[in-house]
């Protein structure tokens, strides 16, 4: 059977045995397979793997950590809720209940300022966006981890609390 245009015989090349079974393609792909294995165990040196408690890996000083919110000399948040931040995320993790200050040289305060950690992209973008300095991603703490995902959100008081670990 052939189709017009075609010359007969192109592609019904009839496989033998031994090809059909594709066992000899298959020993190849095992040789590359240990080759790997092999070199692998036996060049230990070359490996980029860090012994993770004991060794820490250095980041660059651009790198960004977990968030912060600045204070004012008083101890209050240096954020005015203008919602720039959360209006810039990409990840929508930011939100901000704003209310009046009782200082009236400060407009607005915010009254509830929560991060949604595992939603973060952490992309810096709100730092970027924040007019007034309030929020800061420098904080050198790269390892976050909990056993409860209600730990991941956090409020305006452990923004607050959250210096940085002294690298930076």
């Amino acid at each position: 059977m052939s189709y017009e245009g075609l010359p007969k015989g192109s592609g019904n090349k009839k496989l033998s045995w031994r090809d059909s079974i594709y066992f000899w393609e298959i020993l190849r792909g095992l040789g590359v397979t240990m080759r790997h294995l092999l070199h692998n165990i036996f060049h230990t040196g070359e490996m980029p793997t860090l012994q993770y408690p004991d060794e820490k890996r250095v980041y660059s000083d651009r790198f960004r950590g977990r968030h912060r919110l600045m204070a004012r000399e008083d101890g209050s948040p240096r954020c005015v809720a203008c919602q720039m931040c959360s209006t810039v995320c990409p990840a929508d993790c930011i939100s901000i209940d704003g209310a009046e200050h009782p200082d009236p040289t400060i407009e607005k305060f915010p009254e509830t300022f929560t991060i949604d950690l595992l939603r973060c992209v952490y992309c810096g973008l709100c730092e970027e966006a924040c007019p007034c300095d309030a929020i800061r991603m420098d904080t050198g703490i790269y390892e976050i981890a909990a056993d409860d995902r209600e730990k991941f959100i956090v409020g305006k008081d452990f923004l607050l609390n959250n210096k940085t670990d002294g690298t930076h």
